[in-house]
């Protein structure tokens, strides 16, 4: 490959250039051989720039010898088919209710659109990615999600029915291990499969911190639409550990949606990820802030 050389290139940039390469190589070196699980948000998807931008960065991580695994959501684009089509969902704890009907677009969705648009931004960024569901190769087995609820009045506890919405039981890692072995970055939607063969909607966020555990991931990276967890005077926290979080998840600083996103970074922790980070997907080149740089890029929680 021939190189040509440009005269008029600005050399205090280029300089500058070559002072972040420096500074970033001792941690290539550090993440080299390992597996990073990147989960991808619906939000933190954003715009095409965006997309572009992350696909890029993911191939730069396989080509400096870390093995990505990318898990992707849809939230915002399943609630918009679904109007489009004027089929009426609802939402429980968070969780979107899911009947037979509801189940199909949602497996439509994710499997197709999203997952072939990561697919072929990625492939065109470089790398060679291939776009798979759990169901592919029995990568995710589930069971019907659990869930019940106090009735403030009665005080008895109802069970509630989400219908098609199921968590990992059981993740085969072969296939992972597969793509480890070569040059290939598996773009996995969350659908599991039940033990009748019935489809499951999984939460990206659970799906995502179940793989990192089965393929011995050392970083889970939750890519999502805000900086990252908050201490009570609004404050981005940058590292905490297990003991911390569950702290503050007690005494209310983190509340809300941030609560199942730090529990399954406290999940993943406890099963052998060296460390799970809250990362805000939307800033420029956050994966490689994250693992390439000392200061890091969101909020880092590991075991102590």
């Amino acid at each position: 490959m021939t190189v040509e050389r440009n005269p008029n290139a600005d050399h205090e940039i280029w300089l500058e250039k070559a002072g972040i390469l420096a500074e970033a190589l001792p941690f290539m070196r550090e993440h080299s051989g390992e597996t990073v699980v990147v989960k991808y948000g619906g939000h933190a998807m954003g715009d095409e720039t965006t997309a572009a931008r992350f696909a890029s960065d993911v191939v730069l991580l396989k080509q400096v010898g870390i093995n990505p695994i990318v898990v992707h959501g849809g939230g915002p684009q399943i609630g918009a088919m679904l109007d489009r089509l004027r089929i009426q969902s609802s939402f429980i704890d968070g969780l979107r209710v899911t009947d037979a009907a509801t189940v199909e677009i949602v497996e439509m969705v994710l499997c197709g659109s999203i997952n072939k648009a990561i697919v072929t931004a990625i492939n065109k960024a470089g790398g060679f990615a291939v776009g798979m569901s759990g169901k592919d190769g029995n990568l995710i087995k589930a069971r019907k999600l659990r869930r019940s609820k106090k009735d403030p009045g009665s005080n008895i506890e109802k069970i509630l029915d989400l219908g098609f919405v199921g968590e990992p039981s059981e993740i085969n890692p072969h296939i992972l291990d597969t793509f480890e072995e070569s040059d290939i970055i598996p773009v996995i939607a969350p659908i599991g499969v039940g033990p009748n063969g019935e489809t499951f909607n999984i939460n990206a966020d659970t799906a995502a911190g179940a793989i990192a555990a089965a393929a011995g991931a050392t970083r889970l990276l939750m890519l999502t639409d805000i900086a990252g967890v908050l201490d009570d005077t609004g404050r981005l926290i940058k590292e905490m550990t297990v003991e911390r979080a569950k702290t503050l998840i007690q005494s209310g600083t983190i509340s809300g949606g941030m609560i199942p996103k730090v529990e399954t970074c406290l999940d993943a922790v406890d099963q052998g990820v060296e460390a799970a980070v809250i990362v805000d997907g939307r800033v420029p080149h956050a994966v490689l802030l994250e693992l390439f740089t000392p200061h890091g890029a969101g909020t880092l929680i590991r075991a102590r």
